[in-house]
This record gives C-alpha cells, sequence and structure tokens, in this order.
C-alpha cells in the first residue's frame, strides 16, 4: 500500500472511526483499524469492530499502489491530528506503516490483518431522514436512558417506523422521552422498530454532517434473536447489534387529561433550577410551588443549606406544590427545542408532562417527555 492524502480529510477520517474502537478491548486485534485501498477506486477505506459496533469511512486518496493494514487506531488518530497541514505520505513495508507529514516521520508496528475480524454487511435500506432533525431528536431523547447495564431493555433508545412518521423513545422508569419526526420511508406502509443501544446512537448522531440525509438500513432478526441496524452519512457507515428484547408499551404512560398547565420561557427557569439546585445534591428533591403568576423554587432544609427562588409564569389550574430530582428536571427543560416550555400536571405523586408545544386536543407535540415526581413530606 502506498498513497499521499490530504491532512484534514484524513483526520476527521481517522478520528471518527477511532471513536469506535473499544477502550479495552476483549483481545488486542480489536484495538486496530483496519485501513485499505482497492484495486479498483481511488479511495481509503478506514473501519474498526469490537463485535457489537463497525464503522467505516472512505476518503479520497492518490494511490500508488492497493494493499491493506492494521495498526493501532487510538495512535493512529493522535500522530494523524497532530501532523501539519498539506499531504501525508503513507506506504507499508512488510509489518511496518510508515506516516509522513511535513518534517514528521512515524513508523508502526502492523497487527496481523488475519486475526481481524471481518466487518458486518449493511442490512437492507429502508428509508432516510434528515441528519439535522435525527441528531437533535437523539439529542433530546438519549439522556432519558438508564446506564444500568443490568436490564439491557432501559439502556436502548426505541425507533418505531410507522409510515412517514420515526419516533425515538428512551426511559428508565422514571421518565421517559418522546420525539416524532418526518422521514423518508422506502416503502410508505412500513411498520418496523429497533431496539438501539443509546450510548451507540448518541455517539453516532453527534457526528452526523449537517444539512445532509442519513440512510437507515434495517435486517432482520437472525436466529439467536439478534438483528442489526446501519447508518450511513457522508461516506461513512455504522452498524450495531439491536437489542434483543421488547420495549415497554409507552403511550400508556401518558396522563390523557391535566388538573394544571404552566406556559414559562426555558431559559429563565433553566438557570433558576440550577441556581437553587446548587444546595441539593443528585437525590435530593428540588420543589416546585405553582401558583397563578409565578413559580417559586426551593432546595434544602432548616438543618441543611436552602435556595429560593420565584420566577414568573402563565399557570392555569389549582395552587399545586410538586418535588423533581434537579437532573431530571433539567434533563427535560433542556431537551425543548422552543423558547417556550409547557409543563403540565395531574397530581403531585403523579406524572409530570413537559413539551415544546402546546397539548391541542387530538394533536400530539414533536417532543414530549414526561417525569415522575419524588414524594416529600
Amino acid at each position: 500500500m502506498k498513497l499521499r492524502v490530504d491532512r484534514d480529510a484524513f483526520a476527521e477520517a481517522v478520528a471518527w472511526t477511532a471513536r469506535a474502537l473499544p477502550g479495552r478491548p476483549a483481545v488486542p486485534v480489536l484495538a486496530g483499524m483496519r485501513l485499505e485501498v482497492a484495486q479498483d477506486g481511488p479511495s481509503l477505506h478506514l473501519s474498526g469492530f469490537d463485535y457489537e459496533v463497525s464503522s467505516r469511512a472512505s476518503v479520497e486518496v492518490l494511490a500508488e499502489e492497493s494493499g491493506a493494514a492494521l495498526v493501532p487506531g487510538r495512535l493512529l488518530a493522535e500522530i494523524v491530528r497532530n501532523l501539519p497541514s498539506g499531504s501525508v505520505h503513507i506506504d507499508t513495508d512488510g509489518t511496518r506503516l510508515r506516516i509522513s507529514g511535513g518534517a514528521a516521520r512515524f513508523t508502526l508496528i502492523t497487527m496481523p490483518l488475519e486475526d481481524y475480524p471481518t466487518l458486518p454487511g449493511m442490512p437492507g435500506r429502508i428509508g432516510s431522514v434528515s441528519s439535522d432533525a435525527f441528531a437533535e431528536a437523539v439529542r433530546q431523547v438519549t439522556p432519558a436512558a438508564s446506564r444500568d447495564d443490568t436490564l439491557p431493555m432501559l439502556t436502548g433508545a426505541y425507533l418505531d417506523f410507522r409510515g412517514d412518521t420515526l419516533s425515538v423513545v428512551a426511559t428508565d422508569r422514571y421518565r421517559i422521552a418522546v420525539r416524532e419526526l418526518w422521514w423518508k420511508p422506502e416503502d410508505p406502509g412500513i411498520g418496523a422498530s429497533a431496539l438501539v443501544p443509546a450510548r451507540t446512537l448518541h455517539d453516532m448522531a453527534r457526528s452526523l454532517i449537517a444539512r445532509s440525509d442519513v440512510d437507515i438500513a434495517l435486517g432482520a432478526p437472525q436466529a439467536q434473536g439478534e438483528g442489526m441496524i446501519g447508518f450511513e452519512n457522508g461516506g461513512r457507515r455504522t452498524t450495531t447489534r439491536l437489542i434483543d428484547s421488547d420495549f415497554v408499551k409507552y403511550a400508556s404512560w401518558f396522563p390523557a387529561e391535566f388538573a394544571g398547565r404552566a406556559e414559562v420561557a426555558v431559559a429563565p427557569l433553566v438557570a433558576a433550577v440550577k441556581r437553587v439546585a446548587l444546595v441539593a445534591d443528585r437525590n435530593t428533591p428540588l420543589r416546585l410551588a405553582f401558583s397563578e403568576g409565578e413559580v417559586v423554587l426551593e432546595a434544602g432544609s432548616g438543618e441543611d443549606a436552602q435556595a429560593i427562588e420565584a420566577i414568573g409564569v402563565a399557570y392555569e389550574g389549582e395552587p399545586l406544590r410538586l418535588a423533581f430530582r434537579p437532573d431530571y428536571l433539567l434533563d427535560g427543560l433542556t431537551a425543548v427545542e422552543t423558547d417556550t416550555a409547557h409543563l403540565n400536571f395531574t397530581e403531585p405523586t403523579k406524572p409530570a408532562v413537559f413539551t415544546d408545544a402546546p397539548a391541542k386536543e387530538g394533536d400530539k407535540p414533536s417532543f414530549r417527555y414526561l417525569v415522575q415526581p419524588l414524594r416529600v413530606a
């Protein structure tokens, strides 16, 4: 293998591929990044795989010789990131790969290619979605996924494909986030779903190219019950195994009627929550008292540090006092896309629902966040 490539394009492709490499690989070869120049094209393909998640990126090069090599991926990313701008020259010599850029020269010892697993192919394409809308939906929803690996179902983000509507959902049992958006299916009558590891989906969505489309590919479950989903955007591909579990029937969790409704500017409320939460730890309740024209936020008690602040709101209903975990409250408020949040309440001990649009009869807002209040004396 012998080639020349633009340093900036190469560094971006290497950094993106390296993000999927395991920090503590089960076997050393999984820390490697495969570099390959095929005989039939002027592209360098970079790939990584840990038996669960695969990533592949391509970059245009001027190739003199085809070939493939496997090198330590994270080390390669650090080297390329620190090379000067301009052209990077790469060639292999036996078990060594040489990289040069400007006056810098590096030599890496390659890893055995024959020990590296074969990357899975992309499943069949089922449609595409705007990268900006999809990335925003994933950002809004994935904070609600559980971090507890003992319940794999709750660590996933549920993608529900129904006609031209794509729903992204996550829950950890104490809150649930739902975002609905338009997408372009190959089959207008599609009805399919996938439970994707939330951490993988979040990392993939963060690196999507703005103002482009994401192709979504979905494979049928294999004999062992595992399916696969793939995402392709701007010459980059990610595949991941699906979580083999049924998702919760989340629609019935949302209340049909509310006893109180508040409309409040998001930025002032978020700032007030952050200030008042300074005296509360993660599991200490932050109390909110809603009444006509204002909400009063409180944290702490007589024997501890205390904080109190009031801000104006438009509130309809009887005065109401609730308490939430501060981080759960902030996750819901910061996920709202609009300047104004709409907070809907039933009872102090029953779920509250935040939305980015008024909850009109027969019309669901595009983002909904249900959170269970804490019980306080």
